[in-house]
């Protein structure tokens, strides 16, 4: 499993608006509740997908990803790894370009099957890490 470089990596956050979170907890205590946060103040639209919640970080929470009624740019998950298959599946039903995944949430048959459909794939990364080197 190869992620993309840097480059590319600094290229989808650049041209990225909306981030779909998938786990996004609204207890402000949680690692996925405070990167979103510093996320959506660094100027992104956080969509939370999160089927107990009705709303977190002021934006309406979505049961699942294909709920979200407007487009995606990133989808971002704080799940465990052993769940990415049913969300990759999911994810290949809408139109985004970026499946996204948070340290230590790796699935290798996920990496392959998605990068081999054109999907641009990043696992084990935290997306306000790579934000903060790369900005």
């Amino acid at each position: 499993m190869n992620n993309p470089s840097r480059e590319k990596i600094k290229e989808v956050l650049d041209e990225a608006k909306t981030i779909a979170v998938i786990g996004l907890s609204p207890n402000p205590n949680r690692t996925s509740h405070m990167v979103s946060e510093a996320m959506q103040k660094a100027g992104y639209r956080i969509i939370p997908v999160n089927p107990q919640a009705d709303s977190i970080l002021g934006e309406k929470s979505y049961a699942t990803l294909t709920d979200i009624p407007h487009p995606v740019d990133i989808v971002n998950v704080f799940r465990r790894s052993e769940f990415l298959k049913g969300i990759a599946e999911e994810f290949v039903q809408i139109e985004c370009p970026v499946f996204w995944t948070q340290l230590n949430v790796v699935d290798e048959e996920v990496f392959n099957e998605l990068t081999d459909a054109g999907y641009i794939v990043i696992m084990d990364r935290c997306i306000k890490v790579e934000h903060a080197i790369l900005k």
